[in-house]
């Protein structure tokens, strides 16, 4: 095999692992969310705001990764249940912003330790280090890929 083949082969194969990883672990990380009575967009969408604060609702999608289309209906489920509010700017009325509720913030102080405990359990399989490292290597991965 000549080094473009094998360079080839490496690099299916780092997708398949990686892809598989990375289904595992959304595996473990959804059935922690769902015990939560949150599917993992909404605990997304409120987990930004409950650590980064107010954020533009025409803004949540592409810090959490999912569809602007769909930001209006988690939004409108998360205000139905009493943990988001929407807030309009005061210097630009075109822009609402979604704020976190007193019940909203109550909710994560309670789960969101619990979560971060279960995602250290869930990524134990590597130490620390191994953990800086493949940050790293990742963040490299995805740079170069965005700017193909």
């Amino acid at each position: 095999m000549d080094k473009i083949q094998q360079e080839e082969e490496l690099s299916l194969k780092l997708f398949v692992v990686l892809t598989r990883a990375l289904e595992s672990i959304k595996k473990r990380v959804e059935e922690d969310i769902k015990c939560l009575g949150l599917n993992p967009t909404e605990f997304a969408v409120l987990e930004l705001i409950y650590s980064k604060g107010d954020q533009p609702i025409q803004k949540i999608g592409e810090k959490v990764l999912i569809a602007s289309s769909s930001i209006t209906y988690v939004v409108d489920k998360l205000e139905k249940k009493n943990l988001l509010k929407r807030r309009p700017c005061p210097k630009d009325r075109r822009v609402t912003y979604a704020a976190i509720t007193s019940a909203g913030t109550e909710l994560m102080d309670d789960v969101f330790p619990k979560h971060k405990s279960a995602l250290k359990e869930i990524c134990a399989g590597l130490d620390v280090n191994e953990k800086k490292v493949m940050i790293e290597q990742l963040k490299k991965l995805g740079y170069y890929a965005q700017n193909l």
